[in-house]
């Protein structure tokens, strides 16, 4: 596998590893997270490293393919260029959905 892309996909799980520190799986409660700003800060910066990840991933080798790639780096773009219209339960909805599918395909593609 090639390096920069290797790299990249370390990238994405360390950024999940570490919106999982933020927001143990077991501890998340939207409620909780709603009334966070420094909860949703931490963890909106870490998607847009994945994002931005993704998207050179994609970018580099077009065969690699992520289920949620079109969504995350969506996500991305619009947490960088249209903060002012991020809502909370779009970027719950990735956590609870998107991530642990991503954290699986990349797993896969390490091995």
């Amino acid at each position: 596998m090639d390096r920069e892309i290797k790299t990249w996909l370390f990238d994405v799980l360390s950024s999940i590893d570490e919106i999982e520190l933020f927001l143990p799986p077991e501890e998340r409660v939207f409620e909780n997270y709603k009334n966070d700003l420094k909860t949703k800060r931490a963890i909106e910066r870490n998607l847009e490293i994945i994002g931005e990840a993704v998207k050179r991933i994609i970018d580099k080798n077009s065969d690699i393919y992520f289920s949620n790639s079109k969504k995350i780096i969506g996500l991305r773009n619009r947490i960088i260029h249209g903060y002012d219209v991020i809502s909370d339960e779009l970027i719950w909805g990735v956590l609870i959905n998107d991530l642990p599918t991503l954290r699986a395909e990349i797993s896969i593609l390490l091995k």
